[in-house]
């Protein structure tokens, strides 16, 4: 089995195009099912975020795993095959392994060094670990790029600012609102990861009031008990817009919350107050604002296409050189673990081979001298099973260090070559990546 990743993220796609791609928490399951079910696809792990949806594979074959993964994110998304492609980005072997690295350290990230796909990463990785869709190289994969993730925060400097989609969007904000926005109040809308962060960041800027609301207030309160926020229930929004300067929604809602008629209602509740813009920061996917509200009077909506472009709070090049020699390694270090992974089975054929050819003799020792005893025939036994195993101790054991040198895998073809070893062809063919990949 190779490695292949493929996505759409706010580097190819625009905000229209997410939206339809998007997978709710509860498809995932369903998805990670139809995505096994695949004739080429053999694990699979689905990241479904504000800003990417990628699917990372284990697939016999590159064509057959692209068309099968294509199919299924058509079939998801309502996207036609032929437009799909024009948003996607393909990875294959070697290319897929750096790109995950590069994901889980940040450096993908619409603001890079954010820390949040590491969570993102982790409930990926749990979801598919639910359903049994990740085998031995995707468990290995995503460990990996889990561990590289917090390499890349702990040694490194690359989130020092604290960086993340959220304050990214503050940032525009207080553009809009004289540069500071202590003091500002501020309204969340969603009481989940995002949300969470969101109204974490507002308290660490210094924005207050502070209000939460959400669908389900028992969420909200707890919440805003943690901050010393305000929990409203979601009855009371439209008045709740009207009643502050910024508003960060980011909710999971396949519907608009923000309609056109709830925002003119806010805007017309804050006419003859400070003067200052509404600020809606839209930091969801599907979105929550309703496209026909952008050109409001008095209204500014920020949402991913708008961060994408602004790319604020960039680490210094000395951080993101370093992280990116941590992926380097990291990559190194993987690919040696695939070719040994590659070279075991092999080692396992050699050894049965070995122990068959020791039966053999044994069982014609045993009809030309019928005289021997119980205990003769167990100590002639013994001796030939350590003679083998002393002679194939070194060689195997130096064939597995050899294996896990870039071009090893020559060695795992070498040794089926001279000792003529049926190797089951799913047990090795393919199982090395490809250098290099496409992109």
């Amino acid at each position: 089995m190779n490695l292949l990743s493929i996505g759409a993220s706010y580097r190819t796609a625009d905000v229209a195009a997410l939206e339809r791609l998007a997978i709710p928490e509860s498809a995932v399951p369903g998805l990670l099912q139809k995505l096994v079910a695949q004739p080429y696809v053999g694990e699979a792990v689905v990241v479904s975020t504000c800003n990417r949806v990628e699917v990372y594979a284990a697939v016999s074959g590159f064509h057959g795993g692209l068309g099968d993964i294509c199919n299924v994110l058509s079939e998801h998304s309502g996207i036609p095959a032929s437009e799909l492609a024009g948003h996607l980005y393909v990875h294959y072997g070697e290319a897929a392994v750096q790109h995950s690295f590069r994901v889980s350290s940040g450096l993908d990230s619409m603001v890079v060094g954010e820390a949040q796909i590491l969570g993102q990463l982790r409930d990926a990785y749990h979801a598919a670990t639910e359903v049994d869709s990740a085998g031995r190289l995707l468990h290995e994969l995503m460990q990996q790029a889990l561990r590289v993730g917090k390499r890349a925060h702990a040694e490194t400097g690359i989130d020092k600012a604290g960086q993340s989609v959220v304050t990214a969007a503050l940032d525009v904000a207080a553009d809009h609102l004289g540069g500071d926005l202590t003091g500002k109040s501020a309204l969340v809308i969603g009481a989940g990861a995002m949300g969470a962060l969101s109204v974490a960041t507002l308290t660490r800027t210094g924005v207050g009031p502070l209000r939460i609301t959400n669908r389900s207030l028992e969420r909200a309160d707890r919440l805003a008990e943690a901050y010393g926020a305000t929990a409203v229930p979601f009855e009371e929004l439209e008045t709740a817009l009207g009643e502050v300067d910024i508003v960060v929604s980011a909710t999971a809602s396949t519907e608009p919350v923000l309609t056109r008629g709830r925002l003119e209602a806010a805007l017309a509740a804050r006419a003859g107050g400070s003067g200052l813009p509404l600020i809606v920061l839209d930091l969801a996917v599907p979105r929550d604002v309703a496209p026909d509200a952008g050109d409001l009077p008095g209204l500014v909506v920020v949402d991913i296409d708008g961060l994408a472009t602004s790319r604020r709070a960039l680490p210094a090049a000395a951080e993101t050189a370093a992280v990116e020699q941590i992926v380097a390694g990291e990559v190194d270090n993987f690919l040696g673990w695939l070719r040994g992974a590659e070279i075991a089975p092999t080692v396992a054929a050699l050894r049965t081979r070995a122990e068959e050819v020791v039966s053999a003799e044994m069982r014609k020792l045993v009809s030309r001298r019928p005289d021997f005893t119980e205990e003769q025939r167990a100590d002639v036994s013994r001796t030939l099973h350590r003679v083998v195993q002393q002679l194939l101790h070194s060689p195997t054991v130096r064939v597995r260090q050899l294996a896990a040198e870039p071009g090893g895998d020559q060695y795992a073809a070498l040794l089926r070559e001279l000792f003529d070893l049926d190797v089951p062809l799913a047990t090795h063919a393919n199982a090395v990546p490809e250098i290099g990949g496409k992109a």
